[in-house]
């Protein structure tokens, strides 16, 4: 299994990177199968450095805030559009599995500008994230839970084959946005990798309002407790220098630590 941090800035696109997106990648001995969790502003355009977009096998959203899903729009565009591959020019329906929150499907028709009798129903098939309930993508388990955001949210957890051990399986969990969450930390218990956020800083962002994101510190402080393997600090803004959350999360976490940076790649 493969983690490729195609976009990693937060709230919004960074000079140096895309808003969120999370390319996760793994081998049945057949082909490789391609899962995209979120794809937020800008993030369409250096996705494909590393997948086609038709080729990607599912999506999933943690939640609908432009940051993590407004390329949806741009995607449906490739999917009906383009000349070879395209729905309009082959006449094959893509029907691509987008899981996300329960108002998935409006929000991405409302983003295009689509007329209320119009759908993506050919370039999609929008599912709803149970929690409880597992999605499975070729070689891929996909499973939900709740996080802590002011809109309906989750993180996900994915395992899969492992490619450092093999003929074992290998645990990603995305926190997507949330904040402290007793959710998270069970979520999160054992994994390999903790793809965490942790957008605010602590005593800068101390009057914004709680439950939306986390500090480094509070972001060590969720790896600590769910004793994961690798915390990977990604959603940090551009105005944030990456070293002071960097050390906020060193003060909760002993564990290996790393800040995601754009087109990163993490084998596990």
């Amino acid at each position: 299994m493969r983690l490729v941090t195609v976009g990693v800035s937060g709230s919004l696109p960074g000079p140096d990177s895309p808003a969120s997106c999370y390319l996760v990648q793994a081998d049945d001995g057949e082909r490789t199968w391609n899962v995209v969790l979120d794809l937020g502003s800008g993030a369409l355009g250096p996705l494909q450095r590393h997948v086609d977009p038709v080729d990607v096998d599912a999506i999933g959203l943690s939640h609908l805030h432009p940051d993590h899903c407004s390329d949806l729009s741009g995607l449906y565009v490739y999917l009906k559009y383009h000349p070879e591959r395209g729905v309009a020019r082959t006449g094959v329906p893509r029907e691509l599995p987008v899981h996300g929150p329960s108002t998935t499907r409006e929000r991405a028709a409302a983003m295009y500008g689509l007329e209320p009798d119009e759908d993506m129903d050919t370039e999609y098939v929008f599912r709803t994230w149970r929690p409880g309930t597992a999605v499975q993508v070729g070689p891929l388990t996909l499973e939900p839970f709740e996080v802590n955001h002011p809109v309906e949210a989750y993180g996900v957890r994915v395992t899969g084959p492992s490619s450092r051990r093999p003929g074992e399986s290998a645990t990603l969990v995305f926190s997507g946005d949330t904040d402290a969450y007793p959710g998270l930390v069970e979520g999160a218990r054992g994994a390999d990798l903790l793809l965490c956020e942790a957008a605010f800083l602590e005593g800068r962002d101390d009057g914004v309002q709680r439950g939306i994101h986390l500090t480094g510190r509070r972001a060590g402080r969720v790896a600590s407790e769910a004793g994961v393997g690798l915390l990977l600090l990604t959603h940090l803004p551009a105005w944030t220098d990456p070293a002071q959350t960097l050390a906020e999360a060193r003060g909760e976490f002993d564990g290996p630590i790393e800040v995601a940076v754009a087109d990163g790649v993490h084998t596990l």
